[in-house]
């Protein structure tokens, strides 16, 4: 049928919009890096290092010169880009940042009534004390604030005046404008972002929704909505809808990895657009497992067949995967996973374990393609060599 786009094609439009379909080289810094970051929309950041952070990864898997000092930059000296939130915390364009000014204000109320639930009223007794503080003294951290209320250990349990902070980040008054280490460092937004007059909300759904659907190639509203995570679900099929009847996108079919269609939306021309995006190279990568292309696991399983889930809070004993096992494609095609860790002491990345996906046979050209990953992968992670645990080569999914 003339509406459905049969599943390699889709394979190769959606990998072409996340920069996956072309071969992985190129320059990495500078202007070249923002335009790879403007055309994947963001970039996750994400804490997790067993082998590199999951932003540095998720550049180095499409240009192998990227080095993390390029990233740090473009937020920090050039900002051409700003740390906020998508469906996580990520480094944005600084482009996009009038079409945040709705964010902010949403945020106000709905993360108001929620953290009181969840970490008491007291944070907002600092709200004014924060600010002066950063005002008068400079941009502080988390741990530059404390008080003496009594709290529980804990990851997220935050004190009264780093619950202020954060909330002041989120509802935009203060931006990130630095981290050292991994920890955040904030200042008074007017001192890092340059000043933006707020579009109207229509404008601003406007934007969001066609920028994700251009980014992800096709998409249902629901996938529309979850891009940016800024705009509600509702909102994302009311603009399907108009935007349905103004002829700016189409309603076609997907076939998925199993044979079945999903109904979605696309811009006119997707047949085309498909059929001129670049058959993805047959070199191996090693993906984050933030990479943005996978964030959605429902997605990436009807897509590529790929079952991937990150079951980091069962216990050790029942847990199939964690984040330190990461993905990786062939082609347009997901091949298996791989349990990998930089012992950087050590000078070595270890290599635990390599399970290939059903029916993904572990010939020596194949072999050889990962492990020159690895090699490559090593090197970024600054180790001097790979080595294997003895059996890592598995027969199939754990």
């Amino acid at each position: 049928m003339t509406d459905l786009l049969p599943n390699p094609l889709a394979r190769r439009l959606f990998l072409d919009r996340h920069a996956l379909a072309e071969a992985p080289s190129g320059p990495a810094k500078g202007a070249d890096l923002l335009a790879l970051i403007h055309r994947l929309g963001f970039v996750q950041i994400d804490s997790v290092n067993t082998v590199e952070r999951a932003h540095h990864m998720i550049l180095w898997s499409r240009r192998p010169a990227y080095r993390p000092a390029a990233l740090r930059g473009l937020l920090e000296r050039d900002r051409a880009l700003f740390e906020h939130w998508t469906h996580d915390a990520a480094a944005i364009p600084v482009d996009f940042l009038p079409f945040w000014q709705m964010r902010f204000r949403r945020s106000e109320a709905r993360i108001r009534a929620r953290w009181r639930e969840w970490q008491g009223a007291e944070f907002e007794g600092q709200l004014d004390a924060v600010l002066d503080r950063i005002r008068d003294g400079g941009p502080v951290a988390g741990g530059d604030l404390s008080d003496d209320t009594p709290r529980e250990a804990g990851w997220w349990n935050w004190h009264p005046s780093k619950t202020a902070l954060e909330f002041l980040w989120h509802t935009g008054r203060l931006a990130v404008t630095r981290r050292d280490g991994f920890t955040k460092v904030y200042d008074l937004a007017e001192r890092v972002y340059p000043a933006t007059d707020p579009p109207e909300d229509t404008a601003v759904i406007d934007w969001a929704c066609g920028a994700a659907l251009d980014r992800l190639g096709f998409a249902t509203s629901g996938e529309i909505a979850a891009f940016w995570a800024k705009v509600t679900p509702e909102e994302a099929k009311d603009w399907c809808h108009d935007a349905l009847a103004r002829g700016e996108i189409e309603p076609i079919r997907v076939e998925g990895a199993d044979g079945s269609p999903r109904r979605a939306f696309a811009r006119p021309g997707w047949r085309a657009a498909a059929e001129a995006a670049p058959e993805p190279p047959g070199r191996v990568r090693i993906l984050s497992p933030f990479d943005p292309a996978l964030r959605d696991r429902a997605r990436a399983e009807r897509l590529f067949g790929f079952h991937y889930r990150i079951e980091i809070f069962v216990p050790e004993a029942k847990r199939r995967w964690g984040y330190y096992v990461f993905p990786v494609m062939e082609g347009d095609r997901l091949i298996g996973r791989v349990d990998a860790r930089a012992r950087r002491a050590e000078g070595c990345l270890r290599v635990a374990a390599f399970w290939p996906e059903p029916g993904v046979r572990m010939g020596a050209g194949r072999s050889q393609r990962l492990e020159a990953e690895l090699d490559r992968l090593a090197r970024f992670a600054g180790c001097e060599r790979v080595e294997f645990d003895a059996g890592w080569l598995r027969d199939g999914p754990g």
